[in-house]
């Protein structure tokens, strides 16, 4: 495993979330937005998203219909809309308006599950709780054979947690994902240039 650090950091000397924000609040939207939806696109949509609900209170008192619009090329845009601001009410109604810093409550907002939790917490109180499972991650553990070839991501996250050191479990979920994005993309995988290429089973070389 530490073979496999070392390498992904060496070729991912950048890798971090690139979902961007300037608040806690902010990446909690964002990651939301995220579910089904690239990066790049939530990128394009927040910055009008927030600019319209700057805050809490704002996201809260939202005209629904108004909502939905402005997340819409995010997909899903309904059922995030109404994520959002449920999530928004029960931040007011039980933190005080703020993000919780504890896996428990932050699983309790709605449309927040344990992949959302552990970015925030992660990102904003470097806390490493988990390990944040999305597509990339899942497809290029089972690739690596860390992980067996299951569907349930809480699974892999346990998998992963079981035989990654606890202070790498934040790191290993940004270096996988620039792997899968760069290297290891799902339809063409770079095998020939990937830096585990010697070491992966599912390597075609």
């Amino acid at each position: 495993m530490q073979t496999v650090l070392q390498r992904l950091r060496a070729a991912h000397p950048d890798a971090h979330c690139e979902l961007n924000y300037e608040s806690p609040l902010q990446l909690l939207v964002a990651t939301i937005l995220s579910a089904q939806c690239t990066d790049v696109r939530v990128n394009q949509v927040t910055p009008d998203l927030f600019a319209k609900y700057p805050d809490v209170t704002a996201l809260a008192a939202a005209d629904r219909a108004e909502l939905e619009e402005t997340i819409r090329p995010t997909g899903f845009f309904r059922q995030k809309a109404e994520f959002i601001q449920s999530t928004a009410v029960s931040l007011i109604q039980n933190h005080g308006g703020d993000v919780p810093e504890e896996m428990d409550d932050l699983t309790q907002l709605k449309g927040v599950a344990r992949k959302t939790a552990n970015v925030v917490l992660g990102e904003i109180f470097g806390k490493a709780e988990g390990i944040t499972v999305d597509t990339h991650v899942k497809r290029i553990a089972h690739k690596l054979g860390l992980t067996s070839d299951n569907k349930d991501p809480v699974k892999v996250e346990r998998e992963l947690m079981a035989m990654i050191p606890h202070e790498h479990w934040i790191d290993i979920s940004h270096l996988l994902i620039f792997h899968g994005r760069r290297i290891c993309i799902a339809r063409r995988p770079d095998c020939p240039n990937c830096t585990l290429n010697d070491i992966c089973p599912s390597a075609e070389l």
